[in-house]
């Protein structure tokens, strides 16, 4: 047995909750420390984001621990390793089983808590800056919802890799947060529209969207040639006034982008390449996930409601069994 939340009607539970009985070849189970709120979470919860088939209903996606146990022909990590790791769901919980090329050993100089912070969002902006979009350095990158714990690690990541960011918040202290970790541009979106701040920046090569809706249309205006829009949310809503002949003209792409669903796989390679790329910047505090606050993980939903009403700048914790 494990403790796991549970959603019950409106109400998040901890209780007692079955553990996954087998750990199937190529996996590894973790003992949870920490884990993290992303507005997937807030989604499910609500029940308009249903987990993929075979994925556990449990909500969350990311999560730092202990290797409790190792399946076979797993040779990269053994019982008591230090880890993090991106799940399809199931780490509100005390325990999780994950195939183990979705878990990566904490950025040398990092606590366990710091890196909870760090799977989902780094994983996120990494694949659709630089697969979906393939960014090329100094190509310009305009970021909404930008002080969200994946735009707090979309500026730090994309500023790293030379390609300067344009961010828009609804907040002047969050937008000053944007601004201190490496944003060039930034536009409060409760003074109107951003695309004549955008143009007089210099113009957008990629446009990373978590709202839709409206903001498509507005996006384009400010899309160079051969742009490029990665919408990955719809905060905003579902519908949306596409400029077809501006499209055509200037070889823009709209690309839709999720992470959760895809295979394994892909999800593996992804995490490889943080590695490879990014766990040093962590190590050497180049990047530093940014951590608003932690809650205790019996009071979820407070913690999901602080999220909702878009209080937080960078990632919001629950502690597990830390």
């Amino acid at each position: 047995m494990m403790k796991a939340i549970k959603v019950v009607g409106d109400e998040l539970q901890w209780e007692p909750a079955e553990a996954p009985a087998e750990l199937p070849e190529g996996h590894v189970r973790i003992d949870v420390a920490w884990t993290a709120i992303n507005r997937a979470d807030l989604m499910q919860r609500a029940g308009a984001y249903p987990p993929p088939p075979g994925a556990s209903d449990i909500l969350g996606l990311e999560v730092s621990g202990t290797v409790a146990a190792v399946g076979e022909g797993v040779r990269e990590f053994n019982a008591g390793d230090e880890v993090c790791a991106l799940l399809t769901g199931g780490g509100y919980a005390t325990s999780v089983v994950v195939p183990a090329v979705q878990v990566l050993p904490i950025p040398k100089g990092l606590s366990l808590k710091e890196a909870a912070a760090v799977p989902e969002v780094f994983a996120t902006a990494w694949l659709n800056l630089y697969r979906e979009a393939e960014l090329q350095p100094g190509e310009r990158v305009l970021l909404h919802a930008a002080a969200s714990g994946l735009g707090t690690a979309v500026i730090q990541l994309a500023t790293a890799f030379g390609n300067p960011v344009f961010a828009t918040a609804g907040d002047d202290e969050k937008l000053a947060v944007c601004q201190k970790l490496g944003a060039t541009g930034i536009w409060n979106r409760r003074n109107g529209s951003f695309v004549e701040a955008v143009r007089k920046w210099g113009g957008i090569d990629m446009v990373l969207d978590p709202v839709g809706g409206g903001y498509i249309g507005e996006d384009q205006k400010v899309l160079n040639v051969d742009g490029r829009i990665v919408l990955i949310g719809l905060m905003g809503g579902r519908a949306a006034e596409v400029d077809l002949g501006m499209m055509l003209v200037k070889r823009h792409r709209l690309i839709g982008s999720t992470l959760r669903s895809r295979p394994v796989a892909v999800k593996g390679e992804v995490m490889q390449a943080l590695h490879r790329h990014v766990w040093p910047l962590l190590s050497s505090g180049q990047i530093v996930p940014m951590i608003d606050s932690d809650w205790p993980i019996e009071k979820a939903a407070e913690a999901m409601a602080y999220v909702a009403a878009n209080k937080n700048t960078g990632k919001v914790l629950l502690s597990v069994s830390a």
